[in-house]
């Protein structure tokens, strides 16, 4: 049996002199009402508390351990006590002679943070890093206990549909596998909630009000409306409601977008370790909710129009909220496959986007995904720390020509990944789920058949700006005109100036991000719109 203290999740210190042990003992005291702190003198010591953590059911947190100790080095240590536990936050204390170690670490044991001695005062130079570290830890941990249960076939994309929509919004919840138990008259997917009630074959906005994550808009009339809640969104969506716009965020799913199920940025301003775009996304809301900002999810903006200088937005529930001005952060959607039968096992073997609702049920299986982007590159790194192996198919023939190089570099050295340059699927097949692809080489035109349980598609960039319709020019592709790419002056245009630069056809309706003509498909150049955009709305009130 586990006790409530041996269930605690913990912390454990790792070096060999007593006096800096002893001195970290101390510090990380300050979180001994939510973790066990647990030291080690040696590396051999501390892989032994692991084990028995391991063996006990209990969590490691976060690992903080010396870069120089006689029997191995920190990295090397762990190395070996990622294999143990993968989840754990990992925190390298070094010597300023030892920082370029510290750095290659990060690539070698997905090292999340490293520490140059001494780290005094801690309240400047260690709680704030460890602060973040485990909150991001325990946004993705799941701890046992009586909470949601979501029981279902693991194939079918009512569940996938579910499981990932709680994924999404980092609602912790066990998986039940009902294949072979099914009684007379069930109805799965079912989720079982803590207060002893369930819903069956729950909608996205049932699950929400259940759950608490619905809110409604606290007011008729905001400063700005943001349709989208990518980076793009978040970031004006901090920027405004921090200059003093009163700020209501819609978004259809989830807020974070595509960017959203990234397993890991690498190439993010002040990230050296990367960070996974759930933790970006946690932190940004986390940061516009402080600034005042309304979150409003899953709702649908379904409608755009003027009223006057007002301009209201129809939202899927039947409700109408009015804005001063309005920014479409909409961003962009994962082109479905067009292989025979794909649309069949979407959800049920076929997936758009990472979807880390299925990481777990990949463990030790060959994985598959389509694309050449950056997504399908962080995508493959990804599955490939669980994955037996992962395949990546490419169209074009040139890995590089649509990747950056950082990704191209480590998908390369990987051992579990291989390259299909040239190759397109042109059908799939299975029973239930999926079971097969067929693959077409555009150089030879040879047709192979390949088992495949799981495929995660990354192709095509398709704005989701259909529901617009004429509010706004969109080109022919959808994507939203702004500024100079505008006729001069645009149709039913009213002001005595030039759209300003990320300004659309309507006055006080902004475009950035994904969904803007000619942007820059990048999270930090999205960010940036978003920031810029913020600023164009007060210029915009500013001239009324």
């Amino acid at each position: 049996m586990v006790t409530a203290k041996q269930s605690t999740p913990v912390l454990l210190v790792v070096d060999d002199d007593p006096t800096v042990l002893s001195a970290l003992r101390r510090d990380l005291g300050r979180y001994r009402d939510r973790y066990r702190v647990l030291a080690a003198g040696t590396p051999r010591a501390a892989l032994e508390i692991l084990d028995t953590l391991r063996e006990r059911g209990a969590e490691a947190a976060l690992l903080l351990v010396d870069q120089r100790m006689p029997e191995m080095t920190g990295t090397e240590f762990l190395a070996e006590a990622r294999d143990r536990f993968p989840a754990a936050k990992k925190v390298l204390l070094t010597a300023y002679a030892d920082t370029s170690v510290a750095i290659t670490a990060i690539n070698e044991v997905r090292l999340d943070h490293y520490l140059v001695k001494p780290w005094e005062p801690p309240e400047e130079r260690l709680y704030p890093v460890l602060d973040d570290l485990l909150a991001s830890w325990e946004a993705a941990y799941c701890p046992p206990y009586g909470g949601i249960r979501v029981l279902g076939h693991p194939f079918a994309p009512a569940t996938h549909r579910v499981r990932d929509f709680l994924t999404r919004h980092q609602q912790p919840f066990r998986f039940v596998d009902v294949t072979g138990e099914d009684a007379p008259g069930a109805v799965w997917p079912r989720v079982d909630l803590p207060d002893g009630t369930w819903l069956s074959r729950p909608t996205h906005q049932e699950l929400a009000e259940v759950l608490g994550l619905a809110a409604a808009a606290d007011r008729p009339h905001y400063d700005t409306v943001i349709v989208g809640g990518g980076p793009t969104g978040l970031a004006a969506a901090v920027y405004g409601s921090s200059e003093g716009l009163s700020t209501l965020l819609v978004d259809a799913y989830v807020p974070g977008g595509q960017a959203g199920t990234s397993s890991r940025i690498e190439n993010y301003l002040g990230f050296p370790s990367g960070v996974s775009g759930a933790d970006l996304t946690r932190r940004a809301v986390a940061q516009a909710r402080r600034f005042g900002a309304d979150i409003l999810a899953p709702v649908s903006a379904v409608a755009l129009r003027a009223a006057g200088r007002a301009r209201v937005l129809g939202l899927s529930d039947g409700r109408e909220v009015t804005a001063g001005t309005v920014l479409l952060a909409t961003g962009l959607a994962y082109e479905r496959l067009t292989a025979a039968g794909a649309e069949r096992f979407e959800g049920a073997g076929i997936y758009y986007g990472a979807t880390t609702s299925e990481t777990t049920a990949c463990a030790r299986r060959h994985v598959w995904i389509v694309g050449g982007a950056n997504s399908a590159g962080q995508a493959a790194l990804h599955f490939a720390e669980h994955a037996s192996a992962v395949t990546v198919l490419v169209r074009g023939s040139d890995l590089a020509a649509g990747m950056s190089r950082y990704l191209v570099d480590e998908i390369r050295r990987h051992p579990a990944i291989d390259v299909r340059l040239d190759t397109t699927v042109v059908a799939v097949d299975g029973d239930e789920r999926l079971r097969r692809l067929t693959l077409c080489d555009r150089r030879t035109g040879r047709v192979s058949t390949e088992d495949a349980e799981y495929l995660f598609t990354f192709i095509g960039a398709r704005p989701r700006t259909t529901w617009l319709a004429d509010a706004v020019t969109r080109d022919e592709h959808g994507f939203l005109l702004t500024g100079p790419d505008l006729a001069d002056p645009p149709a039913g245009w009213d002001l005595p100036r030039r759209p300003f630069l990320l300004e659309t056809s309507m006055p006080g309706v902004f475009a950035a991000g994904d969904a803007r003509a000619n942007s820059v498909k990048r999270i930090a150049a999205g960010v940036g719109e978003g920031a810029m955009a913020a600023s164009l709305i007060h210029r915009y009130r500013a001239d009324l």
